[in-house]
């Protein structure tokens, strides 16, 4: 099968951050499936350009594994100056991927599968649809605009009712959708009227095969690179992802002065529109148990979850986010990692049938503070315990490679 993926927030080969695609593209070239990705220049968590492809409006990067081709689409560097520069850079990819598709991509497609958000993502979907005659699949990993107005980037009400019109509009056209959690398949049955046998579940999934890897690899002892980190006898907390509006993570920086006395601490690894801002907030507290880390490859950021006690999953305390399954939870439960939740609903749902950590209210600090408490007062066996716990359940529901050959067999079907 030929499959066409769309999607403006594809990884560079071993970079950091949400690798949902990059692994499930990889499992399908090697079931013999080939696959196009058309994909943006901008990384989502820098919002910075690679120098290869500044002055360029396409660039092909062949064989990104084998039977994978990307072709990295324009998207303005405006993304992370407000929102404004951002819807800019949503429509610059719209374009430069409608032209890509048409003039850079060679042969026919089966299907084209789209994922947001952004949302707008769909446009260009819709549109290579019509023009290639072939059907296309729309995701959602996040509910959208829902997410960006409860957020507050969102406040445009012009912008609001496009937005919610244009997602009707595409519901309505796409062959398949598929939702990452059970919430917003709910959500989209039930509020937003999409007949059921439409929707499909493929959730957010754990890479076991990297975690394996590198626990098998005899060069890499996690004692060891804890203590070349410097954190030898600390509690280390590790989140890792973006540092932006949603994230919230002053909530972790409130968090770590109250346990300045303790000897946990915060290793905050990824980059965001945010993250300038909380470092002049750790220093101007004076606080010397929260550590900053640049974006580092997928690779890597295994081996200091796997240095770490904790892993920690946090976002802003709004009703959207109930709805959501975080991606960086499965990384920890990958890795046999004890999580500290900060995020309601079915992520929360998901850590109780787990039994893999401990749920604390998002923004307050006073109950994020209890958790750590709690977590610090178990012995090593104990924390263990919730960790192996984590990975079953994961290893039972969310693998990835058993997942990416479900979605092949939905994909087929159309």
């Amino acid at each position: 099968m030929r499959i066409l993926l769309i999607h403006q927030y594809f990884l560079e080969k071993g970079d950091g951050g949400g690798s949902r695609f990059n692994e499930m593209t990889k499992t399908w070239s090697e079931q013999g499936h080939t696959v196009t990705v058309l994909a943006g220049m901008v990384h989502y968590n820098t919002g910075k350009k690679p120098e290869k492809y500044k002055g360029k409006y396409t660039f092909k990067d062949l064989q990104f594994y084998k039977g994978v081709d990307i072709i990295r689409c324009h998207v303005s560097e405006s993304y992370n100056v407000n929102f404004l520069g951002r819807l800019w850079a949503y429509f610059s990819f719209v374009f430069a991927s409608i032209y890509a598709g048409l003039y850079k991509t060679s042969g026919k497609y089966d299907v084209i599968l789209v994922t947001s958000p952004p949302l707008f993502v769909g446009i260009t979907a819709y549109v290579l649809s019509l023009i290639k005659r072939v059907p296309f699949v729309f995701e959602i990993r996040d509910l959208w605009p829902e997410s960006a107005i409860d957020t507050g980037v969102l406040k445009n009400k012009l912008i609001i009712k496009f937005a919610y019109w244009f997602e009707g509009f595409i519901y309505k056209r796409a062959k398949l959708i598929n939702v990452l959690t059970p919430a917003f398949r709910d959500k989209l049955i039930n509020d937003k009227n999409v007949p059921k046998e439409k929707v499909i579940f493929i959730p957010n999934a754990a890479d076991f095969s990297l975690a394996e890897e590198i626990q098998d690899d005899i060069s890499f002892n996690a004692i060891e690179f804890k203590k070349l980190l410097g954190l030898e006898n600390k509690f280390v907390i590790t989140y890792v992802g973006a540092h932006g509006v949603a994230n919230h993570l002053i909530q972790l920086i409130d968090s770590a002065e109250q346990l300045k006395h303790t000897n946990v601490i915060f290793q905050l690894i990824g980059a965001g529109m945010r993250k300038e801002e909380l470092q002049k907030e750790v220093k101007k507290r004076n606080l010397n148990n929260v550590i900053f880390r640049e974006p580092v490859a997928k690779a890597e950021v295994f081996k200091y979850i796997l240095a770490s006690d904790v892993g920690a999953s946090v976002l802003k305390k709004v009703d959207t986010f109930k709805t959501i399954y975080s991606n960086k939870t499965f990384d920890y439960m990958s890795c046999k990692k004890p999580v500290l939740l900060a995020i309601d609903g079915v992520s929360r749902e998901l850590i109780n049938n787990a039994n893999c950590g401990e749920y604390v209210e998002p923004e307050n600090p006073k109950d994020i503070v209890r958790g750590v408490l709690k977590l610090l007062s178990l012995d090593k066996k104990e924390l263990e315990k919730l960790g192996e716990s984590g990975y079953k359940y994961a290893k039972k529901h969310f693998d990835r490679n058993v997942l990416a050959k479900e979605y092949v067999v939905n994909l087929k079907e159309i």
